[in-house]
Parts: C-alpha cells; sequence; structure tokens
C-alpha cells in the first residue's frame, strides 16, 4: 500500500497517512470490504491509490484557488485563451471520466496518472491481464466518444 502510495504521491511523508487514513477507514467501516468481490490486499491497494489520487486532486485545486489572483493579472505574452480553453478541455475530461464504469475509471487511472503497466494494474486491481487491457481500451474509446460529442476530441 505505501509504493502505491508513494508512486502517486512521490512524498514519504503524504504516502504515509495515506496509508494510515486507510487502515482507519477499514477500522471504522469493516462492512465496506466484501470478501466475495476479491482479496483484502487488493481492496487496500485499490483504497490507497484511490485515496492518493484523492489527495493529489485536491493539492492541484488548492493550487488553482490560490493561483485564481495571479492568473486575473496575465503576464506580457501570456496566452489567456489558450489557458482557459486548457481549462474547459480539463473539466470535460474530468466529467468524460466521472462518467465512466468505477472498474474503467480505476484501471486507467492506475495505468495512466499511476503509470503503471498492464500488468502491474491487473496485480493492484486482482484482475486478470486481459481484463484490465479490455477495461481500459473500453473506457478509452467511451471517453473518446464522450470528447467528439462535445465536438472536442478527432473522430476516429
Amino acid at each position: 500500500m505505501f509504493t502505491v502510495a508513494r508512486r502517486v504521491l512521490r512524498d514519504v511523508t503524504l504516502a504515509e497517512e495515506v496509508v494510515q487514513e486507510v487502515f482507519v477507514r477499514l477500522w471504522r467501516q469493516p462492512d465496506r470490504f466484501d470478501p466475495l468481490r476479491g482479496t483484502l490486499r487488493s481492496y487496500l491497494l485499490i483504497d490507497a491509490n484511490a485515496r492518493a489520487i484523492e489527495l493529489v486532486r485536491s493539492e492541484v485545486a488548492r493550487r488553482r484557488r490560490e493561483d485564481r489572483g495571479s492568473r486575473l493579472e496575465a503576464p506580457v505574452g501570456c496566452d489567456v485563451e489558450r489557458d482557459a480553453w486548457d481549462l474547459v478541455l480539463a473539466d470535460h475530461l474530468l466529467d468524460a471520466l466521472g462518467s465512466l464504469s468505477r472498474s474503467e475509471r480505476e484501471a486507467i487511472e492506475l495505468a495512466y496518472y499511476g503509470g503503471h503497466t498492464y500488468q502491474e494494474v491487473a496485480r493492484l486491481l486482482g484482475e486478470p491481464e486481459g481484463t484490465v487491457k479490455s477495461r481500459i481500451r473500453s473506457g478509452l474509446l467511451r471517453l473518446r466518444d464522450r470528447l467528439v460529442a462535445l465536438d472536442i476530441g478527432a473522430p476516429a
């Protein structure tokens, strides 16, 4: 668990906090773990990864809030239009990720945000590698379709 959190966060102290939070959550809500859905190890790894990603996202959101004031005063040579478009794209991508099934989203997050290989993602999720590849592929296709529908992505 610690290794998963450290890979996502790239900070030992924050990774330790995530591991502690995962164990505290399990202690307070043991009924959230369903042994019929997988092993305790897989459950803890997935939860640690999800908590680490949430922490990264909250840090990014905090930095954005702090930087809002500085963005209002655009420096010379700054492409405000491009920056605004990038923010719009990021919002649409987050919405599209939220529309995926949990299994697709977790596999994509581990592979793309976590930097894991298909084999590592399969091991972390406790799923066969072929299943993980299929989930990532179907998730990416659904993301593309969603963005194309918004006239953002390029059709295949």
